[in-house]
């Protein structure tokens, strides 16, 4: 299979994150050299555009034209390559023809994907046919929510080392980051919206911790969500929710099924926004919780939605300056906590806004870790998480080629 082939196909180069994503890996790898790869989307003229863009570099960097909808050209890109890199969202309007064509002809697959409810139906669908296949299926790989899910299997790393146990409770706070969200995040929030609106099942489903979890996954411990203003003890400030949490803390518990429950059969995790101390902090963690509280009953209406589509949001394909990207940055804190009440601080961070720049840097070198490093006797075929198919490779590339960091933290607030 795929003998001469890519190891990366970029399917979506032409979204936006797809433009990010095609740049990073030409100025990280070139083209025809180490790394075979190449581009892929529905429109030739958008593509042979891409490439002239991308300058004098990109001169012999190979197109390949394929639509979401098209299976035979799935199927043939699928036969041509390692890894499909995906950036064609919404992932629940767009993308299941090609997890499904990945799955059954054994392609491995990555995407950046944050929409839960499509994740799960996912699973539940070609689960046993990767399986079969062999191929790895690892979604997302951007910003929902590889510094969740890489921090927190972090942190238990360092935890086994100093302890020899892990983490029984881990949060995750924002302590701080600038950038936007994308058109593409925003129109698939809007999507899982629309969708719970009308949909009593789903939105019990989106209230589940372990809702991708495989069955009988066995976890009962009780999850704490940051849905208010709240006074954190742990980090001696207010927070307010996090709009990522909801896919993130899934990602990070089905991590810890994937892996044997090596995270403890009791293991908890939330994540919320640290907003300040004293009353300025109890204000603004009100004042977000109320703004989103809005959003969200705007989003589930019909009219209101319209309005927020048409007048408020960016749209997919829309996003900031080069020059505001690079300007952008996130800084994460982790405490984590064992059964005995020993406990660890840790820092994520990264170097460009979190929707584009540094998402795109994050999916780039996932697909390449899982086309070069992973062993396929040590990680068959299915649903994986970057944490439990990509693990220790992953993070050695992402703080040696991505602009990210991982360390631990002095025992303070």
């Amino acid at each position: 299979m795929n003998q001469n082939g890519y190891d990366v196909v970029v399917f979506g180069a032409t979204s936006f994150v797809g433009r990010i994503l095609a740049e990073y890996l030409l100025h990280t790898f070139g083209v025809g050299e180490d790394l075979t790869w190449a581009i892929a989307g529905r429109s030739e003229q958008k593509l042979e555009a891409l490439r002239s863009e991308l300058g004098s570099m990109a001169v012999d960097l190979p197109v390949i034209v394929a639509d979401a909808s098209d299976e035979a050209a799935l199927q043939s890109l699928c036969d041509g390559t390692r890894v499909v890199i995906s950036t064609v969202g919404p992932y629940a309007l767009y993308g299941e023809p090609l997890v499904r064509i990945c799955a059954e002809s054994g392609t491995d697959y990555c995407d950046l994907t944050g929409e839960v409810q499509w994740l799960r139906q996912m699973i539940q669908k070609y689960e046993d046919t990767a399986r079969n296949s062999g191929a790895r299926i690892v979604n997302c790989c951007g910003f929902d929510s590889i510094p969740s899910d890489m921090g927190v299997w972090f942190m238990q790393e360092q935890a086994q080392a100093r302890f020899g146990k892990p983490l029984t409770r881990v949060s995750m706070r924002v302590k701080a980051a600038k950038g936007e969200l994308s058109g593409g995040t925003v129109a698939s929030l809007l999507n899982v919206v629309k969708e719970a609106s009308s949909n009593p099942e789903l939105r019990r489903e989106l209230a589940n911790p372990y809702s991708v979890c495989p069955p009988n996954h066995g976890f009962t411990a009780r999850q704490h969500t940051v849905k208010k203003a709240e006074y954190d003890p742990d980090f001696q400030a207010w927070t307010a929710p996090f709009v990522m949490a909801a896919i993130n803390t899934r990602v990070v518990h089905r991590s810890n099924a994937l892996s044997g429950k090596a995270y403890g059969s009791d293991f908890r995790y939330d994540e919320a926004v640290l907003v300040g101390r004293g009353l300025k902090g109890r204000a603004t963690g009100w004042g977000m919780t109320g703004f989103m509280g809005g959003f969200m009953l705007g989003a589930s209406i019909a009219p209101t939605r319209w309005l927020l589509e048409r007048f408020v949001v960016p749209k997919p394909g829309q996003g900031p300056s080069r020059e505001a990207r690079e300007k952008g940055f996130f800084d994460l804190r982790f405490f984590g906590e064992t059964e005995d009440g020993e406990t660890l601080r840790g820092k994520v961070t990264g170097d460009r806004d979190p929707g584009y720049g540094a998402t795109s840097k994050m999916l780039g070198q996932a697909g390449v870790c899982l086309a070069r490093d992973v062993d396929r006797e040590q990680v068959g075929g299915g649903f994986w998480t970057p944490a439990t198919a990509l693990d220790g490779q992953l993070l050695e590339r992402l703080q040696n080629a991505s602009g990210m960091t991982f360390e631990l933290l002095e025992d303070q607030a």
